[in-house]
């Protein structure tokens, strides 16, 4: 498609044209805005795909998270002890039924991995870098 000049004429320049995306470039730009809203970590606490993912693996609640260590002065009292230990003990014998079972109980209590600040920046560079060859190459001119 040629576009016209006020005098009638044809004009061809390169520069006068309009780069339009294409459907699948509007795609490829939706799910990655997409994914960086899914993964953009909050400030305090998990992204919502960790969140989603921690709910996932346990729906009903019903696994065992690993208790922290006893602070001072209660490893002096044994019903404390005992309490922990029958705790671990639960958390060992299904980390031991296998891989499934360990990566699941892994996954309950997964972080995200990154500090929130430096994976907020690794997710912005991501966005732009795919949006300047979304921008590049995927497009067509008219």
């Amino acid at each position: 498609m040629s576009l016209r000049e006020p005098s009638g004429a044809v004009n061809d320049r390169q520069e006068d044209r309009i780069r339009q995306p294409t459907l699948a470039t509007w795609s490829i730009l939706f799910l990655v805005a997409l994914a960086i809203v899914v993964l953009w970590p909050p400030g305090n606490g998990r992204s919502l795909a960790l969140k989603v993912t921690n709910w996932a693996v346990d729906p009903a609640g019903l696994l065992p998270v690993l208790p922290a260590q006893l602070g001072p002065g209660l490893s002096d009292d044994p019903m404390a002890v005992e309490a922990r230990d029958a705790l671990v003990r639960r958390y060992d014998e299904l980390y031991d039924r296998g891989p499934w079972m360990r990566l699941r109980l892994e996954l309950k209590t997964a972080r995200d991995p990154f500090d929130p600040a430096t994976e907020r920046q690794v997710l912005l560079l991501a966005g732009v870098i795919v949006w300047f060859l979304a921008w590049r190459f995927g497009g067509r001119t008219i």
